[in-house]
Parts: C-alpha cells; sequence; structure tokens
C-alpha cells in the first residue's frame, strides 16, 4: 500500500497562486503514475494533472494547460503542484493519488485539501 498526504490548500483571490504538496510513503517503489484530481461541490472527480514517476512525462486536463504545472521529486517522494492565475471554476477539493505499476487505476488516495478561490 502507498500512503499519501496533501498540504497546501487554503483561500486565494482570483488570479492568484498556491502549491500543493503530496508525501508518499509505504511502497513507494510500485507507483507509476501520480496524479492530482479534484471535486468540487456536485461535479464528479476529475484528473487535473498527471506525472510518470520514472520518467517525469506530464499530462494536463484542458482547464489547467498554461496555468498548472505537475512535478515530483523521486528522492523524496514528493509530489507538488503549482497553481498559478487560479479562477473560481478552480475551487475544489484536490486529492492526490497514485496507480502503481500492473494496475489500470489510480488506487490509492489521500485525504484531500481544499483549494477555494474567491472572486
Amino acid at each position: 500500500q502507498v500512503q499519501l498526504v496533501e498540504s497546501g490548500g487554503g483561500l486565494v483571490q482570483t488570479g492568484g497562486s498556491l502549491r500543493l504538496s503530496c508525501a508518499a510513503s509505504g511502497r513507494t517503489f510500485s507507483i507509476h503514475y501520480m496524479g492530482w484530481f479534484r471535486q468540487a461541490p456536485g461535479k464528479e472527480r476529475e484528473l487535473v494533472a498527471a506525472i510518470s514517476w520514472s520518467d517525469g512525462s506530464t499530462y494536463y486536463t484542458d482547464s489547467v494547460k498554461g496555468r498548472f504545472t505537475i512535478s515530483r521529486d523521486k528522492d523524496k517522494n514528493t509530489m507538488a503542484l503549482q497553481m498559478n492565475s487560479l479562477e473560481p471554476e478552480d475551487t475544489a477539493v484536490y486529492y492526490c493519488s497514485a496507480r502503481r505499476i500492473l494496475s489500470t487505476v489510480y488506487g490509492d488516495w489521500g485525504q484531500g485539501t481544499q483549494v477555494t478561490v474567491s472572486s
């Protein structure tokens, strides 16, 4: 199992920035991808960004391209999401998640951290 702990959420005004961090522990050698998901009230959880644990290749959903940057530090077993030019539509609970080698789903989850962007 992989344990994940997020930090860094909060309240920010439109156009502001926040940096989310995720610390992984446990069977970190089994991580294939890590991702940031978010869920706004009344909406489904969506994948915002993902990163390959091995080569660092990245994926972003269209609505955050050019504003968010995902990164990882394999030595420290951490992942981050730098969020710039935040918009009220980015308000959600953000979750860190891991997808393990030989798995097709993200099966390990953090507890979530609230991001609120005021207009």
